[in-house]
């Protein structure tokens, strides 16, 4: 199918094949009909991808803030890796669409194949010939009398709609409107179906002449007669509310709005403009100011955008999915007319016309742009690229050949680099949900095909190793799968997230004959230094006493690592990193673990402090916390004994000193945290070699993890009993 994709180094747009969508649980596929341009939000999303470094720097200095604390952190090669990792990434494009339900998911019972629906969200509802789109995200256009044309506008119309339920307004009341756009000219024509009056401005004066023919009460290209209009229109009092619907990154709009409201009167900021509020007029009236959030209650809120657990009607009458619902009532009742708001209708396969237009690389005047897609667009899962680069790279005689489950930041800003540094491997297929990032891993790192179909890539008999760097909780299943179907398996932490999922891989592993190589990505144990430091270790005859401290920093709550159910908590998803570093070092396996949380009023997240005993008399400790400055250096390990220490700071310095005589070794450019290392020895394996992490001990390491989440619920030491799990799941 054709998608449009914006580079995000660039900013160039183009329209390429990529795989149809995966159908997830609880979302619809729809085979997209028409969709609406953005001239606000996707402009300026142009706009900043299209400045170069230096522009990007000066717009957004948090990033540039984020980048220098890697850079001291793990090294200016490492840091300039990971941002042209990122640049690297196309954007998909658009958030408001319209067309038919091909495909309907689990769980979704209220929507059938056929149905015509309205689409919302970025990253769902975008400029593509079929979407997936979760179900609380997809309106269905009751009125068979509104056209796909004009549902497309439905988004749009329902951020035009939240703002005018945050600003209150009552039928009668006198509304001004600055910025006469698409939300703008929607918001008129909303607000005189409420019954309201609607005093529009906008300096360019052919959007004015338009808002009057739809309906405003008085609208003008000048500052000065829009104060007067408003005077007028409200017996000299001023309105009894502004929605500010312009883009600007100037703050005149706001200060505006507070000459032309009455005495506690309301403003409202719909579009993104700037809030250098002059204080006195705003003080004098009590005027109340607010910002209104994209089309409503449950707009990013991923329990029920993604999960799709809607509000109930009793408590928020109005979320995102009921607002689109009313557009398309006002649609459908003839209460808003966005044909007339329609400026052009362009083919998919001419897209970048549309790009042109917004950002003003013709001069032809536009308002609403859509985008038109053919009925018969070939809903194909699957892609075959052909490029001599791909042909290249590719050759029947190599030991590994992968299928690779995911295309996120890690896998193409960390995993595939390292694997492209290794001999050996050859790359047969890529798979991802989304078929955009599916096709950018496939071109960069030269797979032969891309493709969104989970299964078809698991089973294909080119396919003998399957690496599984999806989202945490997709991963015992498709471990699971890939084992059945006789591969081999490589998957980055964790393995599972239950003690049931990890005792059915076991009891799967152990039943198989032969049993493929089956590896988990604990890097750590893999990294250069790491390779001195076990050797120094092991010179030391005695128990070891191993203190590793993580400066992990917060993430946001709403992270999908935080998710129970996608990503299991941080414990799971990274601490097991560190447990199975002190295990490698120890040369045993704990047998014993206690956890103990910190306590910091849910600001921060997991902070865990955890005590680990060996069988060997062995003793560590991880001080795992995310309340730190990032800034700061994020791993450190000491180990004592034997008159001796080992330390290691963040895989870039290390020093050995024993009886007085000390060792350092440095990496002043590169941190090298052992993935480019794993892959040599698992291709070693792949050749005959061992495996280079016994299975036991990637059992041990995931229950030991496991094991801290219960002894933190309970405040008690807990038993790690491996051999014990091991006889019990078989």
């Amino acid at each position: 199918m054709k998608q449009v994709l914006q580079h995000a180094r660039t900013g160039e747009v183009e329209v390429v094949d990529v795989p149809s969508p995966n159908l997830l649980p609880g979302c619809v596929l729809v085979r997209i009909a028409a969709s609406l341009v953005s001239a606000g939000t996707e402009r300026a999303a142009s706009e900043f991808a299209s400045k170069n470094l230096l522009q990007k720097a000066q717009a957004r200095p948090d990033l540039v803030r984020e980048v220098i604390d890697k850079v001291r952190r793990d090294g200016l090669l490492s840091a300039a890796q990971a941002v042209r990792s990122r640049l690297d990434q196309p954007l998909a494009l658009g958030y408001s669409s319209a067309g038919t339900v091909i495909a309907v998911g689990e769980g979704v019972a209220d929507i059938q194949t056929g149905d015509r629906v309205a689409c919302a969200g970025a990253g769902y509802a975008t400029h593509a010939e079929i979407a997936c789109v979760p179900r609380l995200l997809a309106a269905r256009i009751a009125d068979a009398n509104v056209t796909f044309y004009e549902a497309a506008f439905t988004t749009v119309g329902a951020v035009a709609l939240h703002g005018i339920r945050t600003s209150e307004v009552k039928l009668g009341d006198v509304v001004g409107v600055i910025g006469l756009g698409l939300v703008g000219q929607l918001t008129v024509q909303m607000l005189k179906a409420a019954g309201c009056r609607a005093i529009g401005m906008d300096i360019v004066r052919q959007r004015v002449d338009l808002a009057k023919r739809l309906g405003a009460d008085g609208a003008s290209d000048s500052l000065h007669v829009f104060e007067e209009m408003c005077r007028a229109h409200s017996g000299g009092h001023g309105v009894d509310a502004v929605l500010i619907t312009a883009e600007t990154s100037g703050s005149e709009p706001v200060n505006l709005a507070g000459n032309v409201t009455r005495e506690r009167g309301v403003i409202v900021a719909v579009g993104t403009v700037g809030m250098d509020i002059e204080r006195k007029s705003y003080y004098e009236k009590e005027l109340d100011f607010r910002v209104s959030r994209s089309y409503g209650p449950g707009r990013y809120d991923a329990a029920y955008e993604q999960k799709g657990r809607d509000y109930p009607i009793g408590y928020v009458r109005w979320t995102e999915t009921r607002n689109m619902e009313s557009f398309l009532q006002l649609l459908a009742d003839g209460k808003v007319d966005v044909n007339s708001l329609t400026s052009h209708r362009i083919p998919i396969s001419r897209a970048c016309d549309a790009y042109d237009l917004i950002t003003g690389k013709t001069s032809t005047p536009f308002l609403g742009v859509l985008i038109t897609y053919p009925n018969d667009a070939e809903a194909s899962q699957t892609l075959r690229l052909v490029e001599k680069t791909v042909k290249r790279r590719f050759a029947g005689n190599q030991s590994v050949k992968l299928g690779f489950l995911g295309a996120g930041n890690f896998a193409t800003g960390t995993l595939l680099p390292a694997i492209k540094q290794v001999g050996g491997i050859g790359l047969v297929g890529v798979c991802a949900a989304n078929g955009s990032h599916s096709r950018h891993a496939a071109e960069k790192f030269g797979f032969r095909y891309c493709t969104t179909n989970e299964d078809q890539l698991i089973h294909d008999p080119d396919v003998n190793t399957v690496v599984i760097a999806t989202r945490h909780n997709l991963h015992a299943a498709q471990v699971l799968n890939a084992l059945q179907a006789g591969k081999h398996v490589f998957c980055e932490k964790p393995l599972c997230l239950t003690e049931n999922e990890l005792a059915e891989i076991v009891r799967i592993y152990v039943s198989l004959s032969p049993q493929p190589l089956l590896m988990v990505g604990f890097n750590r144990r893999f990294a250069p230094m790491t390779t001195r430091m076990k050797g120094f270790c092991d010179e030391i005859h005695e128990p070891l006493v191993m203190n590793y401290r993580v400066n992990a920093g917060s993430l946001p709550a709403d992270h999908w690592v935080n998710d129970p159910e996608q990503g299991g908590g941080r414990i799971l998803g990274e601490v097991c990193h560190f447990v199975d570093f002190l295990s490698f070092l120890a040369g045993v396996s704990p047998v014993e673990v206690q956890a103990r949380g910190v306590s910091d009023g849910g600001t921060h997240g997991e902070s865990v402090v955890i005590h680990l005993q060996f069988s060997n008399g062995s003793q560590g400790t991880i001080s795992y916390l995310t309340s730190g400055d990032r800034s700061f250096s994020k791993e450190r390990l000491e180990v004592f004994g034997g008159e001796a220490v080992a330390m290691l700071e963040d895989f870039r310095r290390l020093e050995l000193l024993r009886r007085g005589r000390k060792q350092i070794f440095a990496s002043r450019f590169r941190q090298d945290k052992g993935h480019r290392g794993e892959w040599e020895a698992f291709a070693a394996a792949m050749r005959g070699g061992e495996p280079p992490i016994p299975f036991h001990q990637i059992v041990a390491s995931s229950l030991a993890t496991m094991r801290i989440l219960e002894s933190r619920s309970s405040g008690q030491p807990a038993a790690v009993e491996v051999e014990r799990f091991i006889k019990t799941s078989c």
